[in-house]
């Protein structure tokens, strides 16, 4: 009796399988994701700073994923084009903290993890400790400040609108600022922080608002608004000033 194997399908993906697409001469590591709910195929530059990537429906194969990725080359060369260059969080970078650009300069490695002083080329956030661990100190410092800005906001504008809002949970997300749970949990990004303080407290009332209204019906956007009177200027900065703020430092 003789077996035979069964054929391995066409669209089986290796893990982590990637391709190299050529724009304006550069090599563009172009990574692969599989997603069984995806319907059609998908091209997407995200926002932190990382590979494109094309999704692909439970029934694709890579070679139509590469097809479809050529296809698309021109619009991926002009958004490659707009995505604001990284800023690391190093010695001399600038920063934005609740708007205002601040140079980081290293404190040595006496005890200590973050102070904001107005020196006299303009603000900066001294960093203590190892150089090896700058970055790191500064994102959690970051974090701590936004965590400290947006329960605040929170907690004002429940209180405005009568509501009690369920655990506030920071992360890193690059499609949303924030949500809000069936449950009423509140999320937000911790970028906020780098932003205007009226950006953060938009969002923070944005959010709050759906403890009233799970929807984006007239009602809540007028208790969006009741919260946030000109709610569409920090709205217009988002959009046009949001995806820079991905780009500052390490994700997570």
């Amino acid at each position: 009796m003789t077996f035979f194997r069964k054929p391995r399908r066409a669209s089986a993906l290796p893990k982590e399988e990637h391709f190299l697409l050529t724009i304006d001469g550069a090599d563009i590591r172009v990574r692969l994701r599989r997603d069984a709910r995806a319907r059609r195929f998908t091209l997407r530059l995200p926002a932190s700073g990382g590979d494109p990537v094309v999704t692909l429906p439970a029934d694709g194969c890579s070679r139509a994923a590469r097809n479809f990725a050529e296809r698309e080359r021109h619009w991926l060369a002009a958004r490659l084009k707009r995505r604001p260059d990284s800023v690391a969080f190093e010695e001399g970078a600038l920063v934005p903290l609740r708007g205002i650009e601040h140079r980081i300069v290293s404190g040595g490695r006496h005890r200590g993890t973050v102070r904001r002083e107005d020196g006299d080329l303009g603000p900066r956030l001294v960093v203590f400790g190892a150089a090896e661990h700058l970055s790191r100190r500064l994102t959690d410092w970051l974090k701590r400040e936004a965590r400290a800005d947006i329960e605040a906001a929170v907690a004002d504008h429940a209180a405005r609108l009568k509501v009690t809002p369920g655990r506030v949970t920071l992360r890193d997300t690059t499609t949303r600022w924030g949500s809000c749970s069936s449950s009423g949990a509140l999320s937000f990004s911790w970028r906020l922080v780098l932003a205007p303080p009226e950006v953060l407290d938009y969002v923070a009332a944005h959010e709050v608002a759906h403890l009233k209204e799970m929807n984006h019906s007239p009602r809540f956007w007028r208790h969006v608004e009741t919260l946030c009177p000109g709610m569409e200027e920090p709205r217009a900065w988002l959009r046009s000033n949001g995806p820079r703020l991905h780009a500052y430092g390490a994700g997570g």
